[in-house]
């Protein structure tokens, strides 16, 4: 997921500009020395209320290794930039890919294997890959999050959301730069198959502005904007949390929701692997794991990590869902272009 925080953007439609350059981002990334390691992340993971800033310090407490986080917006901008760089990596390690962006990341070959002498404590079911390739860290299920104050009955299912009671309504995100984005898409095409455009220009009249990332659409959220926005089944309790609010509040679907496992790859080529992977077993610690829910709102793959209380205010749905991840690779571009030629006129 991301962490939160929340400030107001106007009522526009956001469209996708990659950071191809980093021109932009947090920190531009530099070659690493043995006392350092550079990340990639998504920018929330590395804000200052997300987890990165607290796992960077517990990380060099016990390493002595310094960690110097690079962002560029969502974790499909971090994973293009990634790509671009393959030939000459300035990265070690990149947090943030998806199950939905493994193949990708894959099929590009910047990723190394690494299996953590931890991963003996992630169920077999959050498993991305045999090779470990991309280590699981945490997960979610992808949700219409709705205001309780404007919405009296939400939507409960996905052709729900189509009604034209809800026209102008929702908070849409990019699939082309976001991982939500990306995932509410193949929640559709799992949904509808082939009949998935024809979902999306039904759904289109009810989506108010498409966001280029998750943090712009939740913000658009929670200032007023629109009272419908995709997010997740566990982003309630921030606001329980934090607010004493239940106010904000996910919507569970007949049709069940759509899984989304992030995880973190060493970069081929890298110049700390060693480092990398330190910091992959430090991310399935204990310490690390217990720092995930109330930092990027996602639960944690080890399933004896405890949850704050708070978590009983997310929902979880009784159908889980998902897309083999062959059937991605083969179609990921085919599905994307769809949602363009409807979504892009």
């Amino acid at each position: 997921m991301r962490a939160f925080k929340t400030r107001f953007f106007p009522s526009l439609l956001l469209l996708p500009v990659l950071c191809l350059g980093f021109s932009a981002c947090e920190k531009k990334a530099g070659p690493s020395s043995p006392e350092s390691l550079t990340i990639y992340a998504y920018d929330s993971f590395v804000s200052e209320w997300g987890p990165g800033p607290e796992m960077a310090r517990l990380f060099e407490a016990r390493e002595g290794i310094k960690v110097n986080f690079v962002s560029a917006g969502d974790a499909g901008e971090v994973l293009a930039q990634a790509i671009l760089e393959k030939k000459a990596p300035q990265g070690d390690l990149i947090i943030g890919i998806d199950n939905n962006l493994l193949s990708r990341a894959l099929s590009e070959g910047i990723l190394e294997p690494y299996r953590s002498s931890l991963a003996g404590l992630i169920p077999g079911e959050l498993i991305l890959d045999p090779d470990f390739y991309l280590t699981p860290f945490d997960y979610g299920f992808f949700a219409i999050n709705y205001d309780s104050e404007k919405i009296i009955n939400p939507p409960l299912s996905l052709e729900e959301l189509c009604d034209p009671k809800y026209r102008n309504q929702l908070v849409a995100i990019d699939p082309r730069t976001s991982t939500p984005g990306l995932g509410f898409l193949l929640w559709t095409v799992k949904v509808y198959g082939d009949n998935y455009q024809d979902y999306w220009r039904r759904l289109k009249p009810n989506i108010l502005t498409v966001a280029g990332g998750w943090s712009t659409g939740y913000a658009l959220f929670t200032s007023g904007e629109a009272p419908l926005v995709l997010s997740y089944t566990t982003s309630p309790p921030y606001h329980v949390e934090y607010e004493d609010s239940t106010r904000y509040r996910a919507a569970i679907f007949n049709e069940g929701h759509y899984l989304q496992i992030e995880g973190a790859g060493i970069l081929k080529g890298g110049a700390n692997p060693e480092a990398a992977g330190k910091f992959i077993d430090a991310l399935l610690s204990p310490e690390f794991q217990a720092l995930l829910p109330l930092t990027n709102y996602m639960y944690p793959v080890n399933p004896e990590t405890p949850l704050p209380a708070s978590y009983d205010y997310a929902p979880k749905p009784g159908i889980i869902l998902n897309i083999d991840a062959d059937v991605l690779e083969e179609n990921r571009e085919a599905y994307l272009n769809g949602w363009l030629q409807v979504m892009g006129n």
